[in-house]
Parts: structure tokens; sequence; C-alpha cells
């Protein structure tokens, strides 16, 4: 006869776990060596809407919108963990270029909130905010909210915001202005074709002049760039994570950086 486990209340389990979880941070942070943090982390910011189907509030509440907003405000908490962690440059992808596909009324809330969002990061004052993409797609009220933004702080951080962004599109628009360039040079299609080169296209990239992303993080479980950094990440390390972004913890950002520093770089050799 086999004897049943008791299994703990989710309260009390819930409370264990908080009480576990600062001492687990404490003991990743004296286990990492930040000599071997990555300089340029991206973040695909996955899983708003599924947490906000999984999390409904006390009126039973399951919108979209509201789990972009809880997305958004742990932006300004994981932008925190990066300055701990002496992260350089951080680029977070808060919408695509498939996006745009959305309804109506979803695409409305969730270009208002990222409005909203990028009011807020530059109203800190704590970071230097670049915003990438094809801004042209965007409405202009919102393209006129997104003007590069200097922190007074020498040491802040570098956050690309990629809004209206898809990597393929980059690509396409790294070219473009890659030819347009030589034309205004006076080169012509055949000269301007011969001198095209990898490190030519890299120029005219929308993160032209920073280092590409040594460590790209998404969350919600699933398992593919979807267009993210499609150029820059050629020589990047991945972490996916379970837990959708609303829930991303410290802790996880600690794992990421721990598998990252474990592992052994090898750029495509």
């Amino acid at each position: 006869m086999t004897q049943s486990r008791s299994i703990l209340p989710l309260p009390i389990r819930r409370g264990i776990k908080a009480l576990l979880y600062p001492l687990y941070e404490r003991r990743l942070v004296r286990a990492l060596d930040f000599s071997q943090t990555p300089h340029h982390v991206g973040v695909i910011l996955d899983g708003n809407r599924r947490w906000a189907k999984a999390n409904p509030d006390q009126m039973g509440i399951t919108s979209a919108a509201r789990g972009h907003r809880a997305g958004a405000e742990k932006i300004v908490e994981f932008l925190g963990w990066c300055e701990e962690a002496q992260v350089r440059i951080v680029t977070i992808w808060l919408l695509s270029t498939d996006n745009f596909k959305r309804s109506a009324e979803e695409l409305h809330t969730l270009l208002t909130i990222i409005g909203e969002t990028v009011d807020g990061l530059k109203a800190t004052g704590r970071w230097n905010i670049k915003p990438v993409g094809s801004l042209e797609l965007l409405p202009d009220w919102l393209q006129e909210k997104l003007r590069p933004t200097k922190s007074a702080n020498p040491d802040a951080i570098e956050v690309n915001v990629a809004i209206g962004y898809g990597g393929r599109r980059e690509i396409v628009d790294a070219v473009k202005c890659y030819l347009k360039d030589a034309s205004e040079k006076g080169a012509s299609i055949e000269t301007a074709a011969e001198k095209l080169s990898a490190d030519e296209i890299a120029n005219f990239l929308y993160t032209a002049g920073q280092p590409d992303p040594e460590l790209v993080i998404r969350t919600s479980g699933e398992q593919r760039l979807g267009g993210f950094l499609l150029w820059q990440s050629a020589h990047s390390e991945f972490y996916f994570c379970e837990a959708y972004w609303p829930d991303f913890r410290r802790v996880d950002f600690l794992r990421a950086l721990r598998a990252y520093s474990m592992r052994h770089r090898r750029f495509g050799a």
C-alpha cells in the first residue's frame, strides 16, 4: 500500500519561495564573475498577453492591454539589474513589424503603452535612449516621442528600444542606405556592388557603431528569434526562459548571466 504525500497549500509554498529566493540570488551573485558579463544584451519581451490570460485581476479581466502594461512596468526594474551587472548596452524589443497585423484596437493600445513606456524611461534620466526600427511606420505622435535622449550620467547604459522592428527589414534598409550613400558620393552601381561587404552593411544597421549582442534572452518558453537582431546575433549566445516577461525575476536574469559565463564562445569556429 502506497503512502500518500501531503502537499503544502499554494500560499505556503509561495511564502517559502519568497524567503528562499533572496538567499539563492545572493549565492548566484557570489558565483558570478562580472568580468565575464556580456557588454550588450538583447531581450525579446515575450509572453505579455499569455501572462494576462493566466493572471486575471480581481474583476476577472484578462485583456492584452493589462499584460502589456505589466510588461512595460518590468522594463525599468530589468534595466536596474543590468546596471548592477555592468551591462553597457541593452536592446529591448517592444514592437515588431509583424505586430502591425494585430487588430486596430489592440495595436492602438499597444502603441499608446509604448509611448508611455518611452516617456517613463526618459523621465528617469538614468539611461541613453535610442529608438531603432522602421520608425516611419509609426504614427506621427509616436515618432515625435521617439527622439534619442542622452543621460547626464557619463556611465549611463545605452538602451535601444526596438519599435517597428524586423530583422529582415533592417538588413534591407541597411543595403538601401549603403547604395544611396554610394550614389551620393558618385559611385556607379557596379562600383558600389564591388565594394559591398559585411562591414559596409554593418555601418548602416540601426545599431551601427555598437558592438553586437553577446547574449540574447527570450522569455515565455518560445525558442526562436522571430527576426530579432538577425544580423547582429550571428555569434550571440541564446538563453530561453520559461517565465512570461511580466514574471521575469532578477534570479532569472542572474541564471542567464551564469549560463552565459559558463559557455565557451566559438564565434562560428
